[in-house]
């Protein structure tokens, strides 16, 4: 047996630590059984809030959970999807080299401090794109066709036929679509909405013009997009440069008959602008997934209007990708471990250093 590699796991209410410990035996069963197994928050509501508030705020304004403090100062790895992983977290964890979670963000690491102390960062990218992608679909569809308020008006004694949009309600066929983002999911939505055979705008500064002239778009600026596209949907990875992109002149760039597709992250969109731009019917309506505030507040103006489509942040919320995700995150620990060249480095410039290789190398 290869030398053993102290772990703890720590869930939380949307992966629990049993399915990482079910994964293990798969991949990593080889590295020994030292693995301490606990849940960061097993509430499902209280999850939702703790984690958006690291999202908007970093790991930082968390304290170190329980295990970690009691029995964190001679483990190697660390395993998880929301636990939040402040620099106090490594300060109590001196021996780690590892840290996994099974998301593509990275929002509840502190990235830099975990690269200073030579801290390898695994995430698993992609782990929910077909989730996201297919949901993203169907919210276009809810919204222009009126989906879900027809539902709502049925189950409360009322046949409604008539909306805000009823003299312009589209078919996809023919529409353009304008995909601001074009990693993995930017480009299944783009795969999905072909056979709608739909037109297909890219805004991307990253993405070369030939990646998304062969998967059959169009790349162009993203006041370009604004101003012809039927949809617009976001895909991209929030930063503080690209944060409140959409805001009052983006929107203004809008047809007055285009939707706004959020399967993202709230903070691409200025929510003040938006409410605006709906309530004044300057776009004809929205499809939001996500919110800078989630549960909505009771107060909430989203609430009152008739030209938006709300679900709670469960695009990405599939029993395929989350059973998954750990499976994908061990798998690729597993590669680094074996000598084979891992997928999923958040920190790559941590394998060049002397105390890492040196780690590396009882394995290898």
């Amino acid at each position: 047996m290869k030398k053993v590699i102290k772990t703890i796991i720590l869930g939380d209410a949307m992966i629990p630590g049993k399915r990482f410990a079910e994964a293990w035996p798969e991949y990593l069963k080889e590295y020994g059984d030292e693995v301490l197994v606990d849940d960061w928050e097993t509430d499902w509501d209280r999850l939702q809030y703790r984690r958006l508030e690291v999202e908007k705020h970093g790991p930082e304004i968390e304290t170190v959970p329980d295990l970690i403090r009691k029995s964190g100062a001679d483990a190697e790895m660390l395993l998880g999807l929301f636990v939040p992983v402040s620099s106090k977290l490594l300060a109590a964890m001196p021996k780690l080299k590892i840290i996994g979670v099974c998301r593509a963000g990275v929002e509840n690491v502190n990235v830099d401090e975990a690269t200073k102390r030579e801290v390898l960062v695994f995430n698993v990218q992609g782990r929910n794109a077909h989730a996201v992608s297919d949901f993203t679909v169907g919210a276009m569809l809810a919204e222009c066709r009126n989906i879900a308020r027809a539902h709502y008006a049925i189950k409360n004694g009322t046949w409604r036929k008539t909306f805000i949009n009823t003299d312009t309600i589209p078919e996809l066929t023919g529409r353009t679509v304008g995909i601001i983002g074009f990693g993995y999911i930017g480009r299944l939505v783009a795969q999905k909405l072909s056979g709608f055979n739909m037109n297909r705008l890219v805004y991307d500064p990253y993405v070369d013009e030939e990646i998304v002239k062969e998967a059959g778009c169009t790349k162009v600026e993203l006041d370009d997009l604004l101003r012809n596209s039927d949809f617009v949907t976001i895909h991209a990875r929030l930063t503080e440069a690209n944060r409140n992109m959409i805001g009052p002149r983006e929107l203004s760039l809008m047809k007055p008959t285009a939707y706004l597709i959020n399967t993202g992250r709230a903070g691409f969109v200025d929510q003040e602008a938006l409410l605006a731009a709906l309530r004044e019917k300057r776009i004809m309506g929205a499809a939001l997934d996500v919110f800078t505030t989630e549960p909505l507040p009771p107060d909430s103006e989203f609430l009152q209007l008739d030209n938006v489509t709300l679900t709670s942040h469960i695009a990405g919320t599939t029993a395929d990708a989350l059973n998954n995700s750990p499976k994908l995150l061990m798998e690729d620990i597993a590669r680094l471990l074996q000598n084979k060249n891992p997928r999923f480095l958040v920190n790559p410039e941590v394998l060049k250093t002397d105390s890492f290789q040196v780690w590396l190398g009882r394995f290898i």
